[in-house]
């Protein structure tokens, strides 16, 4: 519903925005907007939307101080920016880095380098073609 009203307003402000009708439609317009406006049980309704207005305006800032500190608590509990958490993740891979580089110089030291390296395993051997069938004789 709010979606048609919406986009009624939209086609009549576009009318009135772009009529070459002149100006004696758009005060045909102007003039029906106004009683539209003006009439009773729009009256009513906006009467209850700005009571509603008034009687909340004084809770904004309290719900405003609230989102503030909700979000200032998930901050401080981070307690980093992600500016600060992406380099510290960074530093973090970078030793792992390091630590496994120098686990695996320790292995080849340990080792000994005068091992002879691993032969590659040899291919097996090629099929040989079958041989031909003879013919049988008729």
């Amino acid at each position: 519903m709010k979606g048609k009203v919406l986009f009624v307003v939209g086609g009549l402000t576009g009318y009135v925005l772009g009529t070459r009708a002149g100006r004696e439609r758009y005060e045909q317009i102007k003039t029906q907007w106004l009683k539209l406006w003006n009439a009773k049980p729009v009256r009513v309704q906006r009467t209850k939307v700005e009571d509603f207005a008034k009687a909340r305006v004084s809770e904004v800032p309290a719900a405003l101080w609230s989102g503030v500190t909700g979000i200032a608590k998930v901050v401080s509990q981070q307690g980093a920016t992600p500016g600060q958490k992406l380099d510290r993740s960074i530093a973090k891979a970078e030793n792992t880095i390091e630590d496994v580089e120098d686990a695996i110089e320790d292995a080849i030291e340990a080792k000994g380098s005068s091992k002879p390296a691993a032969k590659a395993p040899a291919k097996p051997a090629a099929r040989k073609p079958a041989a031909a069938k003879p013919k049988p004789a008729e």
